[in-house]
């Protein structure tokens, strides 16, 4: 029970990143590179404070691994900010992660591994609910920037995934990341100019780094070693489900038919993926 809770709060913290940043963004008007910005400071505090009370030695920074993955995060946090300016905090959670399935697949493609028939199915049922999901149909359509934008943050992310694989150290390696991407965030926000900061966006962003970002990364690190594989990546199905529930009742944001449609196409290819890796 203890473990079915802490990977309950995981996933609800996980969520909780969308439905923060389309409050932060698109509701509270704060720049999305400011909220990018605020939430990476965060996050690298976080993560630092938590590797200084584990006393152990400190994870090394400045490696090649820590640059790329570093990058890798920066797009994801600028994409994923720059996104929720117009999707809905289930919608990009929903695009976010067929993305994420997606680029993972065709990188095992890539990499020449044997790829099981389950895995083409489940890759090409997800493939299709995107389709769904993005295809125009006039005024119901889904805004193309936020999902160019939210796109390039799933495949940002996968490669983040894909750079974390085999790490000793996680929870150094993430705080190490967080820390390289802060001045690369930073860099951007310059560039873009610094829009005016508000109370509520800015208190939005430092949740969504320090708590739902930092603890939420942190435990999913100190839970993933009691799951099986099979079932950390179930319950991550979980998340775009939590994040359209809480964007309906918390932001009331509308639940369309071919949301609901595509939805089941992109998790259910998802979970048909994962029966493969068994």
């Amino acid at each position: 029970m203890r473990l079915f809770l802490l990977v309950t709060l995981t996933m609800c913290a996980f969520a909780a990143n969308s439905v923060l940043n389309r409050i932060g963004v698109g509701l509270q008007g704060m720049d999305p590179m400011d909220f990018a910005t605020v939430r990476t400071a965060a996050g690298a505090a976080m993560l630092w404070g938590l590797v200084a009370l584990r006393h152990a030695p400190r994870p090394p920074v400045l490696t090649a691994k820590r640059l790329f993955g570093a990058l890798a995060l920066a797009v994801y946090m600028i994409g994923f900010s720059w996104a929720y300016l117009t999707l809905d905090a289930g919608l990009g959670a929903l695009i976010l992660f067929g993305v994420l399935q997606i680029v993972v697949f065709g990188w095992a493609v890539i990499e020449g591994g044997t790829i099981p028939a389950l895995r083409w199915i489940g890759a090409g049922i997800a493939l299709v609910g995107l389709c769904v999901l993005l295809w125009p149909t006039g005024a119901a359509s889904v805004p193309l920037n936020g999902a160019i934008a939210m796109s390039l943050a799933g495949a940002a992310w996968a490669a983040y995934t894909l750079l974390g694989r085999a790490e000793a150290d996680p929870l150094g390696a993430t705080a190490s990341n967080f820390l390289l991407c802060l001045p690369l965030v930073a860099l951007v926000l310059v560039w873009s100019g610094i829009g005016p900061l508000n109370i509520a966006g800015t208190i939005t962003a430092i949740i969504a780094g320090a708590i739902t970002s930092g603890l939420g990364y942190a435990l999913w690190y100190r839970t993933l070693p009691a799951l099986p594989t099979t079932v950390a990546g179930i319950a991550q199905l979980s998340v775009p489900v939590i994040a359209v529930a809480a964007g309906v009742v918390f932001l009331s944001e509308p639940l369309t038919a071919r949301l609901v449609f595509a939805g089941v196409l992109v998790l259910g290819g998802i979970g048909v993926s994962l029966l493969a890796r068994r």
